[in-house]
């Protein structure tokens, strides 16, 4: 295994922090410098709201707690409860909270923010900016429900909070502007990851790679130092297409997340990034977010590196910084559909290099067994079984077995001839969301109704 040293701090690195946070009235936060340090297994951070309140659920990890759901469909699929039209054109993921559905879409030129009642009803839409009107048409990111305020960035890094009661709209930032970023190919497509305290974006600017903005009032808390990459004429890195997860390790909190070229590991407390991995691929496409696995984190993209599982590593000192170890490699190259780690294995599906999907030994990285028959598409898991909705509208009901995947069920939501059918799909209180662009259907799936 490829161990990979931490940075070293040095005098003049720690000026230049110590002057950023006077320069941006940081509050210095002590969590790092109390906190024991110890190589402990590492957690997420799941946000306190009830439902699924982001994109991936309550932990980001594409896996829902709830049980006495159906363990395999009649044929046709579970019973629908309603279907509703009015969505958009969107490839955004609905999110579920504080007993409503909220889901963007494009609208001609402009961004919306739509609220729903659990039935079905339309409640309120609100508008974010522009639309995306290049190459694939839509809404990129979901938004992110806390404390009763709906947080969302649109293609173009308009950051912006809403009451999530009215669509009132409270703040809003201009964040390739504010810090000198550049948008990506397709647009950008972070869903927002908020804490009780501050939202988290990856700017991608010449003046900062990460920032964190209060989430009250949209002020800037910390930023951290821009991200440089020597490989590509010494340019600062843009925004990936991933959404970051908040992970506990060490005492510390960290942000780990995607650049246009490089995984990162940054102090969620202080924007400091820990440790950068350059993972560069043909189209600078990063969209898969990062799993995790123990005191691990799984990555993967298409047309670039084979995908990799990094051990986190303890700081040597108290306030040290967390390093970084490579070990296993796998062919997965897993793009926007996610990966989940589920019981020791990870399922997920693969993009160019094969068809189907593949169940992966999360210790070593070996393939357990595939299913090259299977469309490729995007991941949930819940009560032993696999949801898979493949990019051409059919969605899934797999047993992860101990010798292969077990198809339990299947209906199809939509006739995806582009194959683009790539919301997740989503589960709460024993219903199953989907999304297929303007359509948003809601199927029962509780074992006894």
């Amino acid at each position: 295994m490829k161990r990979i040293a931490a940075p070293a701090s040095t005098p003049g690195r720690l000026r230049l922090c110590l002057g950023l946070a006077l320069a941006f009235a940081i509050p210095v936060s002590s969590n790092a410098a109390a906190a024991e340090v110890s190589p402990t297994t590492a957690s997420l951070i799941a946000a306190p709201e009830v439902g699924w309140p982001q994109f991936r659920g309550p932990r980001r990890d594409g896996i829902s707690d709830e049980r006495g759901l159906l363990q395999s469909w009649p044929e046709g699929g579970p019973r629908m409860l309603w279907s509703a039209t009015g969505a958009g054109r969107g490839y955004s993921s609905p999110i579920v909270a504080g007993g409503r559905l909220y889901i963007t879409g494009d609208f001609g030129e402009e961004l919306r923010i739509l609220a729903f009642d659990l039935q079905g009803k339309p409640l309120w839409h609100a508008t974010n900016g522009s639309s995306w009107l290049n190459q694939h048409l839509g809404a990129r990111a979901s938004v992110t429900y806390s404390a009763e305020r709906i947080f969302h960035q649109n293609a173009h890094g308009r950051v912006a909070c809403f009451d999530a009661a009215s669509g009132k709209e409270l703040w809003s930032v201009d964040l390739l502007a504010r810090f000198r970023g550049e948008n990506i190919t397709w647009g950008l497509s972070e869903c927002l990851l908020v804490d009780e305290r501050a939202v988290f974006a990856t700017a991608g600017g010449r003046d900062a790679l990460l920032v964190a903005l209060d989430k009250r009032t949209g002020e800037v808390l910390w930023r951290s130092e821009a991200l440089i990459d020597p490989e590509d004429n010494a340019s600062p890195q843009n925004a990936g297409y991933a959404s970051p997860i908040l992970v506990r390790f060490a005492g510390r909190r960290l942000l780990i997340g995607c650049s246009s070229r490089h995984l990162y590991c940054a102090d969620a407390d202080s924007g400091k990034i820990q440790w950068t991995q350059r993972r560069p691929t043909s189209y600078s496409v990063l969209a898969m977010m990062p799993v995790l696995v123990g005191d691990a984190v799984f990555m993967s993209a298409p047309l670039g590196p084979p995908g990799r599982l990094y051990r986190l590593l303890a700081p040597a000192l108290p306030g040290g910084t967390v390093g970084v170890e490579e070990t296993w490699t796998t062919d997965l190259d897993t793009a926007q559909g996610g990966v989940v780690h589920v019981a020791g294995r990870l399922f997920g599906s693969y993009y160019p290099s094969r068809r189907g999907w593949a169940a992966l030994d999360a210790t070593t990285g070996k393939v357990v067994y595939e299913a090259p028959d299977l469309v490729k598409g995007a991941a949930l898991h819940a009560d032993k079984r696999l949801y898979a909705l493949s990019e051409d509208g059919w969605m899934l009901l797999l047993h992860p077995a101990a010798a292969q995947f077990e198809v339990k069920g299947r209906f199809r939501l939509a006739t995806a001839r582009d194959r683009d059918a790539w919301a997740h799909p989503v589960i709460h209180d024993g219903r199953l969301y989907l999304r297929y662009h303007d359509n948003v259907q809601c199927h029962d799936i509780r074992a006894t109704p």
